[in-house]
């Protein structure tokens, strides 16, 4: 069994009605009476209250620790953290507790909530008091305490301490001003207006005056009053809209009122103008888009964000920290802005990449900004490293060094330069077979081919001639490949010829592969002409195993 009471109203005046807790508003000169409630009858008005409330409730709540090195830590398992964010008392979420408070802000310039403190002095619910059921009562040594008066009469008296108050623009520092009431004039004709367009609606947009004019007269006022009662009656009520029927040459003339004339449409949406600049709301926030555009729309939120937003969300901050933590506290709390200023993805990802390429933010802390869980690996920022501060020279980063190999795993010397010599005779034989079958060769495949630099290759490709033979070519890349440089065609015809003879000789005398020659001996010279009648002497030094480790030319006087 549920027991229920009557629904309370602003317009009961029964025990349980809100008639007889609300403060007398005073008559405006519209003679509309304004009252918190009352001006949310206007869409506009309920339209910027309901935007502001939500906007602030939406908002994430954070809470952090300062490092004392710089920098801060979140905090998730404080008190504070638990009231304002996950349950600030047992039947309100933290959306529909912030929304009220910003609401009764907006309204009345007032917020308050009554504390529940455990003996350790954590605040475990925050209570909210109705704005027009509280009074400020200034005792005689200068504190004040608060006075509620609840439904059913009763009057309690709280101390400072116990009621946490949440003020608004204010005079003198205990209360905060009323908006609708600094605003009651404007707003009660905005009121008139619309109470007018709807009388005006409900005579099918006709003005509801006339009158008839009477060929004669009539016999006295009683039956002039008796035929009006019954042409009312006639046109009125399930009557209305039948055709009149006029008797004894009567003719009807409707009164009309030119609204355009009157200016009622401007004077309507100038009221909307006037309700947005009380709350510092764009136009377009509350469906006035009469003078925006595509192009200013983005502007303009970020400046609801800044100028709107921003400056409830300190108010509501800094209350927080003086009512709730004291002044001996370094915790800090905010209500996090950046869903507001996300703007499209475009300039989300913008923003992103410029922040993470300067090194400001962490790659996974911009997959945060974005909803996305973190990946391992970049929780690090990066760093330009073509920029370093004033004064100073940049840094090349540090280079890994491979392991070092154990002597056992290292190859020694001779095995690593009979590798080399291997590769660069397999490479010499196969380029010298494709340019010798006409196929020509680029600088850059001679390069990589014979570990040379493209000007070297560049070079060595000049120097061919169409005659040259396969074992020529094959002889001078060889020769390009140990030296790193051009060895002149002459040059390395002759020692082809040297080696052809060679050759010929006793395998026990003398082993000579295609492109080198190995002499039993540790050091052969060979000595060659060439021109212009220069003879140059070529000392050839080989390993015990006949590879050849060096190659010296030396000018040998004409004489």
């Amino acid at each position: 069994m549920f027991l229920t009471g009557r629904r309370a109203s602003t317009d009961d005046r029964s025990p349980w009605g809100d008639f007889w807790f609300q403060p007398v508003a005073p008559r405006t000169g519209s003679g509309v009476r304004v009252s918190g409630d009352s001006a949310l009858a206007l869409t506009a008005v309920y339209a910027c209250v309901r935007n502001l409330a939500e906007d602030i409730a939406k908002l994430p709540f954070r809470m952090y620790q300062p490092r004392a090195s710089g920098g801060r830590d979140p905090v998730t398992d404080h008190w504070l953290y638990r009231l304002i964010a996950k349950r600030p008392n047992a039947w309100q979420t933290p959306f529909e507790w912030r929304e009220m408070m910003q609401g009764h802000l907006e309204l009345r310039g007032n917020a308050f909530n009554r504390l529940i403190v455990t003996g350790a002095g954590e605040v475990t619910d925050v209570i909210p008091l109705h704005p027009d059921r509280v009074k400020l009562e200034l005792l005689d040594n200068g504190s004040f305490r608060y006075v509620f008066t609840d439904r059913q009469g009763n009057v309690v008296r709280f101390r400072r301490d116990e009621i946490w108050h949440i003020k608004g623009l204010s005079a003198d520092g205990y209360v905060g001003y009323s908006p609708i009431q600094l605003q009651a004039e404007m707003l009660g004709v905005g009121m008139s207006a619309q109470a007018y367009a709807g009388r005006f609606f409900a005579n099918d947009a006709r003005p509801s005056g006339g009158w008839v004019k009477h060929p004669g007269n009539f016999k006295d006022k009683t039956q002039r009053d008796n035929w009006r009662e019954s042409w009312q009656q006639q046109q009125s009520g399930v009557n209305r809209g039948k055709v009149a029927v006029l008797e004894y040459g009567m003719d009807y003339h409707e009164v009309g009122v030119n609204n355009k004339e009157a200016q009622f449409i401007e004077s309507r949406q100038l009221g909307v103008v006037e309700v947005a600049r009380m709350f510092r709301m764009p136009p377009h926030k509350i469906q006035e888009l009469s003078r925006s555009t595509f192009s200013n729309i983005e502007q303009q939120n970020t400046e609801y964000a800044t100028d709107a937003i921003q400056p409830r969300c300190e108010r509501l901050e800094d209350s927080i920290v003086f009512n709730l933590l004291g002044d001996d506290t370094d915790f800090e709390v905010e209500l996090d802005l950046r869903s507001l200023m996300r703007g499209d993805s475009a300039a989300r990802a913008t923003r992103a990449s410029t922040l993470i390429m300067a090194g400001v933010l962490t790659r996974n802390e911009a997959r945060d900004d974005e909803g996305l869980n973190p990946i391992d690996g970049l929780d690090e920022p990066l760093q330009p490293l073509n920029m370093v501060e004033a004064g100073q020279q940049p840094v090349a980063p540090a280079i890994s060094k491979p392991p070092v190999q154990t002597p056992a795993d290292e190859p020694s010397g001779d095995e690593a330069d009979a590798r080399l010599v291997a590769l660069l005779t397999g490479n010499a034989q196969r380029l010298a077979r494709r340019i010798a079958v006409g196929k020509p060769a680029s600088a850059k495949v001679v390069a990589d081919a014979m570990a040379v630099t493209p000007l070297a290759a560049s070079a060595w490709l000049a120097t061919l001639q169409p005659e040259m033979a396969e074992a020529d070519i094959c002889a001078s890349l060889t020769l390009l490949g140990k030296h790193g440089q051009v060895v002149e065609p002459s040059v390395s015809s002759m020692l082809s010829r040297v080696v052809s003879t060679l050759q010929q000789r006793p395998a026990s005398v003398v082993n000579v592969a295609p492109a080198t020659v190995n002499v039993a001996a540790p050091v052969s010279h060979i000595v060659v002409n060439t021109p212009p009648q220069r003879a140059v002497e070529r000392t050839v030094e080989r390993d015990a195993d006949g590879v050849i480790q060096k190659l010296i030319d030396r000018p040998i006087d004409e004489t």
